[in-house]
């Protein structure tokens, strides 16, 4: 793959039509996890990337004042269905990573299945190559949702959102990844 062609097609759908270093880094991280596969495989996950990360290519914390992950506490819907069972976990565990891991079971199923104790130290999410792990084995092994790339790739990037997030920005997130695709067929 020649790279320079991939990010010569990329940079005009990021902000400001420019690649920065960090932007570079994080692709080439991505891409050296995923390794031999589907174009369109590479292509949703980087989208994802693209759009859970703002941008930025690079793992980064959920946003949002510590208030707002009230919401994920022990006792809400969304604290149970997270497995948050401590005071402070709904902020402990907020979304890390280029996928945005969010909760203590999560936490916990990836960790586990990557051989780190992410519920020890929920931080090592942020670690680029740690991210990319969850974010590849994740969608290709359907830990977020049950569902996985092959459930709906190639053929169906709208859909293949359910795999991280129901359909929050379904159609967003496979323009863009019609335009990764596009660039590493390119390049």
């Amino acid at each position: 793959m020649n790279l320079a062609v991939l990010f010569s097609s990329m940079r005009p759908f990021f902000p400001g039509g420019r690649l920065t270093q960090g932007q570079v880094e994080g692709v080439e991280i991505i891409l050296k996890e995923i390794g031999t596969g589907l174009t369109e495989h590479k292509a949703y996950t980087l989208a994802t990337a693209q759009w859970e990360t703002a941008n930025t290519m690079q793992p980064i914390y959920e946003r949002g004042k510590v208030s707002y992950f009230d919401k994920y506490e022990p006792g809400t819907k969304l604290g149970k269905a997270l497995g948050n069972i401590e005071k402070g976990d709904g902020y402990r565990f907020r979304g890390r990573g280029f996928v945005q891991i969010t909760g203590r079971r999560n936490y916990g199923f990836a960790g586990y299945k990557i051989g780190i104790d992410l519920i020890a130290d929920p931080d090592k999410a942020l670690d680029p190559h740690v991210a990319s792990v969850i974010l590849w084995r994740g969608m290709s092994e359907g830990w977020f949702t049950g569902r996985k790339l092959s459930n709906y790739l190639p053929g169906n990037y709208r859909d293949a959102r359910r795999i991280v997030n129901g359909t929050d920005r379904a159609r967003e997130i496979a323009n863009l990844a019609s335009r990764w695709e596009t660039a590493l067929r390119r390049a």
